[in-house]
C-alpha cells in the first residue's frame, strides 16, 4: 500500500500558489506550511530537510516544499539577520502575518477552506498590493519583490497601496536596500525581465528612491533631453522605458530586454551645455554597462549583448548610409561570424530601440533585414576559392575581405532599388 506522508500532518497550501488560483492563474509550484509539527517528527515521516536558517523540507515523492509554521525576530542587518523560531506551537495567523503582502498572507486547507487573518481577498477583489504589517520593512529585498508583483499584476489593473510605497521609500531612505547582495538583486530584475510590463518595475524602483540606490546610472536619464526631432517623448528616461516595452513586443529573450536599459547610459554623462545632443554616447556608455553588468554580476552574454547594442546601436540605425567596408567592420567587431545568434538578438535590441520613440512605435525597420541580408551574403564566400586562385597568408584575408565588402555593396544596392533609392 502506498504511504501518505501527510495523513498525520496539519498541512495548508499557502503562499502563490493561493493566490494564483483566486485569481486564475496557472499556478507554477505548490508550497505547503505544516503547523503543528516538529523537525523530528518530520524526518520520522521520510522528509528531506533543505533550510539551515529555518525548516523547509521536501517530500518524500513530489519533491514539493513544506515549511514548518514559524516566527522570525530581526537580529542584523539586510534580508538574512533574522532569528527563526518554528516549535510546534506556532500557529498558522502568526506564520501568515511575517508574510509581504496580504494577497501572499492566505492559506487554503485540505477542504478548500481559505484562511484569510489579513484580509488578502478584498485586496485581491479590489486589485491591491499592500503589506501585512510592519515587520515588512524588516526585509529589504521586499521591495524589490513588490516591484516585481506590480509588474506581473499590472495587466489585471493592479497597483501598490500608497502606505506600502511610503513604506518602501522610508526602508531605501534608511540605506536598507545597501544590505542587499548582487545575487538577490539580479535575481529580481532577471525574474521581472521575464514579464510583459517590466518598465512598472522601474517605475516602482524609481517611485521608492531605490532605483537610485541600485543603478544610479539609469536613474539619472530622467529628465536629460533628446533632440525633439528623432525623439518626439523628447526625455530620455521615458524613451528608454519606451524601448523596453518594444524589446518586451519583439523578444522574450531577457538579453535585448536589459540591452534595452542600458543602451543610452551614456547620455548620462552628457555636460548640459551640449544638450539635447548626445555625440559619442555610443562609447562613454560602454564603461557604464560594464560598470552595471559587474556590480550585478550579469551572464556574460547579457553582457556581451548589452556592450554590443551600446556601442553599435546607431550603425544599425544608420545602415544605409554607411560604406560596405564600415559595415563589414562591424560585423568583425560584433564577431558575427562566430556568434550569429548574438547577432540576431543585436538587430532585434536596435529594432526596438528605433521603435521605441514617440509615434514610431508601430514602424518598421528595414535597416535589420539588410544587415541580415549582407550577413548571409559574406557567408557565402568561402577561402577555398581564393586557396585554389593560389593566393596564400594574409593575401587570402585580404581577398576575402575585399570580396565581402563587394557582397555587402551589392546587397545594399538592391535594397536602396527595392525602396526606390539610388
Amino acid at each position: 500500500m502506498k504511504p501518505n506522508y501527510t495523513s498525520t500532518l496539519n498541512t495548508y497550501l499557502v503562499g502563490g500558489a493561493v493566490r494564483d488560483q483566486l485569481l486564475g492563474r496557472k499556478i507554477v509550484e505548490h508550497d505547503y506550511l505544516v503547523v503543528g509539527a516538529s523537525v523530528e517528527q518530520m524526518l520520522s515521516l521520510g522528509f528531506m530537510q533543505v533550510g539551515k536558517d529555518f525548516p523547509v523540507f521536501l517530500h518524500p515523492e513530489t519533491k514539493e516544499e513544506y515549511a514548518l509554521a514559524r516566527t522570525e525576530r530581526k537580529q542584523g542587518l539586510g534580508y538574512t539577520g533574522f532569528v527563526c523560531y518554528a516549535e510546534p506551537d506556532v500557529t498558522i495567523e502568526e506564520d501568515l502575518r511575517r508574510r509581504d503582502l496580504t494577497v501572499n498572507a492566505m492559506a487554503q486547507d485540505d477542504n478548500g477552506n481559505i484562511i484569510d487573518p489579513f484580509n488578502g481577498q478584498k485586496d485581491l477583489k479590489e486589485k491591491v498590493l499592500r503589506h501585512v504589517s510592519s515587520a515588512f520593512s524588516e526585509d529589504p529585498l521586499r521591495v524589490l519583490r513588490v516591484a516585481r508583483f506590480a509588474a506581473r499584476y499590472y495587466y489585471l489593473g493592479f497597483t501598490v497601496a500608497i502606505e506600502t510605497i511610503k513604506l518602501m521609500q522610508d526602508m531605501v531612505a534608511k540605506g536598507e536596500l545597501e544590505n542587499l547582495t548582487p545575487d538577490r538583486v539580479w535575481k529580481e530584475f532577471s525574474r521581472t525581465l521575464s514579464e510583459d510590463n517590466p518598465e512598472v518595475f522601474i517605475n516602482i524602483l524609481r517611485e521608492t528612491g531605490a532605483l537610485k540606490v541600485l543603478w544610479p546610472d539609469l536613474d539619472m536619464l530622467w529628465g536629460i533631453p533628446n533632440p525633439e526631432a528623432h525623439h518626439g517623448e523628447i526625455d530620455t528616461g521615458i524613451h528608454t522605458l519606451m524601448v523596453l516595452q518594444q524589446a518586451v513586443k519583439l523578444s522574450q529573450d531577457i538579453s535585448v530586454r536589459f540591452a534595452a536599459l542600458s543602451h543610452d547610459l551614456g547620455k548620462g554623462l552628457t555636460p548640459k551645455v551640449k544638450w539635447p545632443t548626445h555625440h559619442g554616447h555610443e562609447k562613454s556608455g560602454l564603461p557604464l554597462v560594464e560598470n552595471i553588468c559587474q556590480q550585478l554580476k550579469v551572464p556574460n552574454q547579457i553582457k556581451r549583448i548589452s556592450l554590443m547594442v551600446c556601442e553599435f546601436h546607431l550603425h544599425s540605425h544608420r545602415a544605409f548610409e554607411l560604406r560596405a567596408d564600415t559595415v563589414l567592420n562591424m560585423f568583425n567587431k560584433l564577431d558575427v561570424w562566430r556568434k550569429a545568434d548574438d547577432f540576431e538578438l543585436f538587430l532585434l535590441s536596435c529594432h526596438a530601440d528605433s521603435t521605441g520613440r514617440l509615434g514610431q512605435e508601430n514602424s518598421t525597420y528595414p535597416q535589420a533585414e539588410y544587415l541580415r541580408a549582407a550577413f548571409q551574403a559574406c557567408k557565402q564566400i568561402s577561402p577555398k576559392q581564393f586557396v585554389e586562385q593560389g593566393l596564400k597568408g594574409k593575401e587570402i584575408k585580404i581577398a576575402i575581405d575585399k570580396a565581402k565588402v563587394a557582397a555587402i555593396a551589392l546587397v545594399k544596392k538592391q535594397w536602396l532599388s527595392k525602396q526606390g533609392l539610388k
